[in-house]
């Protein structure tokens, strides 16, 4: 077997089993224990879940914040518990007459931001308990609404009963819930039928590897799985000096890996390009560019994770 890496993998879910089911799946295959995921697939939704493989789990919260495009097909008429086809029906409703620009109407009105309820049958806690788990035992908990963005609405397709469109929506975002909130608005409620997760930032499920053909040749090294974010290069001393929790100072960076503001996450690249840390700019890329040329000794970042080299 090939030596392990430390970085991230990109796996497609297959519909059915959980996403820690993957997790101890690719476990067997890899044969190493550290993995981790970066956001929660639903059991009977497939697609994109990004793996932290070794030091890669120590990174994955970094992923956690980047939009998600999903593809959705929801059935009119029909209310689960779950807001989903796994769930009991509760009630089913008489679809009214509607046009596809009726449809496509609805669908648009929800881009944007909207308050959401996140779904009784969900893996987010309360009270240290997991959403799914009360509801299991007849415990049913209404959180109060949260602010959420639905970036984009498209390629929608009617089919009577039957709609499908792909949308691209903020962290946070519930798409059995937008379901059921676009089947309200449509007067006959709704539940989804169907979930593939296309993409998480800039990475996409055509990139994926299932956990049947996983190997350690899909993983891909911190250093380049990490270029989402923008940095800062160091010179070799001060690179030594970050490995033991040295901060950053404008006088041993030697470049600026794209632009970033002032309090932004950043990364911390070391003069062999190695991913060495973690950190928060306390200056805009442009001022450490002015302090730089100026020789200053000012701090210009504050690490928030050592990685090592």
């Amino acid at each position: 077997m090939q030596k392990p890496i430390d970085g991230i993998l990109l796996l497609d879910k297959p519909c059915g089993g959980t996403s820690h089911d993957l997790v101890n799946a690719l476990r067997r295959k890899l044969e190493t224990r550290k993995i981790g995921h970066a956001g929660t697939l639903d059991p009977f939704a497939s697609g994109l879940l990004i793996m932290g493989i070794g030091r890669g789990t120590r990174v994955l919260e970094y992923f956690l914040n980047m939009d998600k495009t999903y593809r959705v097909e929801l059935e009119l008429g029909r209310i689960t518990d779950t807001y989903d086809l796994t769930g009991k029906t509760m009630e089913e409703r008489i679809v009214p007459d509607l046009t596809a620009e009726n449809v496509v109407n609805v669908l648009k009105s929800f881009e944007g931001k909207y308050l959401q309820t996140a779904p009784a049958y969900s893996a987010k806690k309360y009270n240290g308990e997991r959403l799914y788990k009360l509801a299991r035992e007849g415990k049913i908990i209404n959180l109060p609404p949260k602010e959420v963005s639905i970036y984009s609405i498209d390629d929608v397709v009617i089919e009577g009963r039957k709609i499908a469109f792909t949308a691209r929506v903020s962290k946070g975002t519930y798409i059995r819930s937008l379901v059921m909130d676009i089947g309200y608005r449509l007067g006959c409620g709704a539940t989804t039928t169907e979930l593939r997760r296309l993409s998480q930032g800039i990475f996409s499920v055509n990139a994926a590897t299932t956990v049947e053909s996983a190997s350690w040749m899909n993983v891909v090294g911190l250093g380049e799985a990490m270029e989402f974010l923008p940095g800062l290069l160091l010179n070799e001393s001060e690179s030594q000096r970050v490995l033991l929790g040295s901060q950053i100072h404008a006088l041993n960076v030697v470049g600026i890996l794209g632009k970033f503001e002032k309090d932004e996450i950043i990364r911390i690249v070391g003069s062999n390009e190695t991913l060495l840390a973690i950190a928060r700019s306390e200056r805009t890329s442009s001022f450490v560019q002015t302090l730089r040329k100026s020789d200053s000794w000012e701090r210009v970042a504050k690490l928030e994770k050592v990685l090592g080299a």
